[in-house]
């Protein structure tokens, strides 16, 4: 008797019924480098922040299914207007963005009223409409050496703050929020991986501790890192980010070895897509994110600033 996988099957006629429904409503789907793997093979485009951010930007369709958590489907939505777009797990939601509001923000600008502020793209559209700029942790540092101010009120991320403060002569003021995913990485994880893979090298993510940063080997944004391994040399690699990464590392440079620098490196939020809920999402077109123009209208600025930014 012939043994048939009814999962293999059912994921199957998911992307069946996807890619129809793609064609029928003018759909993209992006995908976040940290999305489970099903949902990357399923996706358009594949990307970090910043990339999926420009791809949202001058896209051909008429619906952008947005695979991540919420801030990027904010973004998309500042920046295509004209679009539906889809956030298909409406919980998918970024603890960082949460740890700044709009209304702390004005408190500091109040504070240091000679300061430019600088706001990750991990933050809500009431946060970048108050923003002067925005930056992802690939050009972070170009961000901030852009600006005329020799202060900077850099929001949420302490330890992104802290790693483009080595690169620039600015005073950069950070905030005190944190990628729980990054922050929780440790030096003895380094110091463990090194000894468990001698031979590999050590990427991680800025959104690490400083004394995490100081071990590494390269320091890089999520694309930075999937680039670097696929021109390496070198044949084995310790990643230091959201363990998603790795899926795509192995599609796009499969004769290398990943081991990830911990296990506990996973962003349930980013796990709560899957190809079931981006059917539902394409079938209903729901839930759609949308920004008050008001709002939109301020944030789209920062967010053009960046990336106006080569």
């Amino acid at each position: 008797m012939t043994y048939i996988d009814r999962t293999t099957l059912d994921a199957k006629a998911l992307k069946d019924k996807i890619l129809k429904l793609k064609e029928e409503h003018s759909a993209v789907i992006l995908a976040h480098n940290y999305q489970i793997g099903e949902v990357q093979d399923i996706a358009d485009f594949i990307g970090d922040s910043l990339e999926l951010a420009r791809k949202a930007a001058n896209l051909d369709a008429d619906v952008i299914v947005f695979c991540g958590v919420d801030f990027m489907a904010e973004t998309a939505a500042i920046l295509s207007p004209e679009k539906t777009v889809l956030l298909p797990a409406a919980d998918a939601n970024c603890p960082m963005a949460e740890m700044i509001t709009a209304g702390e923000l004005r408190v500091l600008k109040e504070r240091f009223p000679d300061a430019a502020v600088v706001c990750y793209v991990n933050t809500s559209a009431e946060v970048k409409a108050e923003s002067d700029i925005c930056c992802t942790s690939s050009n972070a540092v170009k961000v901030v050496e852009s600006l005329d101010e020799d202060k900077v009120i850099f929001v949420p991320d302490r330890n992104l703050g802290s790693y483009v403060a080595r690169f620039t002569d600015k005073q950069v003021m950070p905030w005190e929020g944190f990628c729980f995913v990054h922050d929780r990485i440790t030096p003895e994880d380094v110091i463990n991986a090194r000894k468990l893979h001698p031979g590999a090298e050590v990427l991680v993510h800025p959104e690490c501790r400083s004394e995490v940063v100081d071990l590494a080997d390269h320091v890089y944004s999520t694309s930075g890192m999937i680039e670097h391994v696929c021109k390496s040399e070198n044949k084995e690699f310790i990643i230091g980010t959201e363990v998603g990464i790795i899926h795509r590392m192995k599609n796009d440079c499969p004769d290398k070895l990943y081991y990830p620098l911990s296990d506990n490196a996973v962003c349930i939020t980013m796990k709560r897509t899957d190809l079931q809920k981006v059917y539902n999402s394409l079938e209903s077109l729901t839930p759609r994110v949308t920004v008050p123009e008001e709002v939109a209208e301020k944030a789209r600025l920062a967010i053009q600033r960046m990336l106006d930014i080569k």
